[in-house]
């Protein structure tokens, strides 16, 4: 019966810490400025964005729309930049 106890005490005890790691998580995220939630967005959609421009890229072999993918994919990067230096 003691050692059936000892689990018991184990396992509130890991419950109890990621309780704790959650309420944690979720302070930080609350914490995060509007603005700040904004910016970060707007890289998670670029990051996407970039991700399917270049599968695009590598699966065309039209010359054009690879240059056109390629001004895509600039203005990307420049848009992550602007949205990277918001967030610091």
């Amino acid at each position: 019966m003691g050692d059936a106890g000892e689990g018991l005490v184990d396992s509130e005890a890991r419950i109890q810490e990621r309780q704790d790691e959650l309420a944690r998580a979720r302070a930080e995220r609350q914490a995060v400025q509007p603005g700040d939630r904004d910016a970060q967005k707007a890289l998670e959609s670029l990051r996407l964005a970039r991700i399917e421009l270049d599968r695009q890229l590598a699966a065309t072999t039209h010359e054009r729309r690879r240059v056109q993918i390629a001004a895509a994919l600039a203005e990307i990067d420049r848009q992550a930049a602007d949205a990277q230096r918001r967030l610091a």
